[in-house]
């Protein structure tokens, strides 16, 4: 929609939305129609109805070409996520559809995760409750840990999550090393952060946590031809997107003991992990990495992984973020004056 022109209402359809959202979004959007699924869509999961002039996704719906052209209405595609890699942005921006996201709701949600990904591994928290739990057994033999103080964290990726990571890490009394393709001098200056390459950066650090979007080049970022380089023992998090980290390598450092271990909030074929049954009676296996999927069994079979579910974002406070800054987006939209536009590079 052009810069001025003012709608009065739309029809929204809201996907993967919880009941609570719902009752949230409805009060604050009065006046507008709109519908709520918990579903996500894609091009084999659409509405009845498609007379929508707004869409609201989240992660793990697949806004493709197919999508897009099925809504012969639609102007406004809003993301409650700070991604947008599952929108088809130059689809939209051929068709004159604006695209908004969520720019910034959970650097210190998604940064404390990662740190209590890390901790959970340095100390091997769960493999301790798991113990007790399972057996009963409070022998310590196997569950000695190590210190973050004085280790070498290196952040790939210093936007809003990484800037948080690093400040909690010096609460730590760590190192950090950073790699980014815009490095922040403030970053140096104010805690001593030394920006490196990326290979000197596996070589070095105790831990490597990785906060990059998914662009092409960050895919696979982590392969099979440099993860070599990493310093034996170290540990792995991933709390970006499952594509940043080439599976298959990562699954035989792992197994051969190169690596200490790995904390994954996000994988590969994440998709078809949360929806097996799905899958496995309507899928497509032609459309997925049938290796990866069975390699992050693996993964999960594996005791020194954790495995989360796409959960770093996941507290109340950054839910109401993301949820007022839709709104926010929305009703900018509506009055003609976009903000958070995303748009195809």
């Amino acid at each position: 929609m052009p810069a001025g022109v003012i709608l009065i209402t739309m029809k929204i359809a809201f996907f993967e939305t919880e009941p609570w959202e719902e009752e949230y979004l409805k009060d604050k959007l009065r006046g507008n129609e709109t519908d709520f699924f918990s579903e996500r869509i894609d091009k084999d999961n659409m509405p009845e109805k498609l007379d929508y002039d707004a869409i609201s996704v989240f992660t793990n719906c697949e806004v493709n070409k197919e999508v897009i052209e099925a809504f012969p209405n639609l102007k406004f595609i809003s993301t409650r996520s700070t991604g947008y890699d599952h929108i088809d942005l130059a689809v939209a921006s051929k068709k004159g559809i604006t695209v908004s996201s969520v720019p910034s709701y959970g650097e210190n949600t998604v940064a404390e995760f990662a740190f209590a990904l890390m901790l959970n591994l340095s100390r091997k928290i769960f493999s301790s409750y798991d113990r007790i739990k399972e057996s009963g057994s409070f022998d310590l033999s196997g569950l000695q840990g190590f210190d973050l103080k004085g280790k070498t964290l290196g952040v790939v990726g210093t936007g809003r999550i990484g800037k948080h990571v690093i400040k909690i890490a010096k609460g730590f009394d760590m190192d950090v090393l950073a790699f980014d393709a815009y490095p922040d001098d403030k970053l140096t200056t104010e805690y001593g952060v030394k920006y490196v390459a990326f290979e000197e950066l596996l070589g070095q650090s105790d831990i490597i946590t990785f906060h990059v979007p998914e662009l092409p080049s960050t895919f696979h970022m982590l392969n099979t031809e440099n993860i070599g380089l990493i310093k034996k023992g170290a540990i792995i998090i991933n709390t970006a997107r499952g594509s940043v980290i080439e599976t298959t390598a990562l699954v035989k450092a792992l197994d051969k003991g190169a690596i200490g271990g790995a904390g994954l909030d996000v994988l590969e074929e994440e998709v078809f992990t949360k929806d097996k049954k799905d899958f496995l009676i309507d899928g497509k296996p032609k459309e997925h990495n049938l290796e990866t999927i069975l390699q992050n069994q693996l993964l999960v079979d594996m005791d020194n992984v954790i495995i989360t579910p796409h959960n770093a974002f996941n507290t109340k406070e950054a839910i109401m973020r993301i949820l007022d800054t839709t709104i926010l987006n929305i009703t900018a939209f509506l009055s003609g004056t976009p903000q958070n536009e995303v748009k195809a590079k």
